[in-house]
C-alpha cells in the first residue's frame, strides 16, 4: 500500500520545499482560517493555537490523509514579531532584532480522523550589529514581506544573522526535527522515519 501524502494546511512555498527536501509527499490545501494575535498573548500558546486551527480547518478535505499545519512567530523580550504589515513596521522589526538574540517559536499540528497532536519547537537566532543603512537596502529587496520578524533566514537575510542555536529549519519556516519526530512516533514506517 502507498503512503498517502499529507495534506499541508499552508501557501508557504518554505514548508513545501521542506517537506521536498525530506521527500515527505505532500499536497496542499490554503487553511481557512483568519489569525489573529492578540496583544500580550503567550507565543507558544499562540503557535499552537493557530496550527490546530489551520490542520482542523481543512480537516474535511483530507479523505483519509494525515493533516499538517504550521505556525510561526518571532519573540524578542517578550514581544511578538509576526508579519509586518508595511516596510516601515519590517525597518522597524529588523532594527529592533539587530546585535540581539530573539527566538523563533512555531507551533505544529498533526492530526488524523483519529488523534491529534499539537507540539511546538523554539530555535535561538543572533543578528549581527546591524546598520541603517543595511536595514534599509534589506526592506528595499522586498524579501520581509510575508515573513514573521520580517527576514527569510534561507536567502538574503542569512547576511543579517550571526549564530543559530537549534533547527534551522524551524527558522526557514518547518520546525523540521520535530515534525520528523511526531511522524516516526504516530506512523512509524510510513514516511520513511521510525
Amino acid at each position: 500500500m502507498s503512503t498517502p501524502p499529507l495534506l499541508l494546511a499552508s501557501t508557504s512555498p518554505q514548508r513545501r520545499a521542506i517537506l521536498e527536501q525530506l521527500r515527505i509527499p505532500f499536497d496542499v490545501v490554503a487553511p481557512g482560517y483568519d489569525e489573529v494575535d492578540p496583544p500580550g498573548a503567550d507565543a507558544i500558546g499562540l503557535v499552537r493555537a493557530h496550527a490546530r486551527e489551520k490542520a482542523r480547518s481543512v480537516a474535511g478535505e483530507a479523505r483519509g490523509r494525515p493533516v499538517l499545519a504550521v505556525d510561526t512567530t518571532v519573540v524578542l523580550g517578550g514581544r511578538l514579531y509576526g508579519k509586518a504589515a508595511d516596510a516601515a513596521e519590517a525597518a522597524g522589526m529588523l532594527s529592533a532584532l539587530g546585535g540581539r538574540t530573539h527566538v523563533v517559536v512555531s507551533g505544529l499540528c498533526l492530526l488524523t480522523g483519529e488523534w491529534e497532536v499539537v507540539e511546538h519547537d523554539a530555535t535561538r537566532v543572533t543578528f549581527r550589529e546591524l546598520e541603517e543603512r543595511e536595514v534599509a537596502a534589506y526592506v528595499a529587496a522586498g524579501e520581509w514581506q510575508g515573513r514573521a520578524g520580517a527576514y527569510a533566514i534561507q536567502g538574503l537575510g542569512a547576511s543579517l544573522v550571526k549564530s543559530v542555536e537549534g533547527d534551522y529549519l524551524n527558522v526557514v519556516g518547518l520546525p523540521a526535527a520535530l515534525l520528523v519526530r511526531v511522524l516516526a512516533e504516530r506512523l512509524p514506517g510510513q514516511y520513511g522515519f521510525g
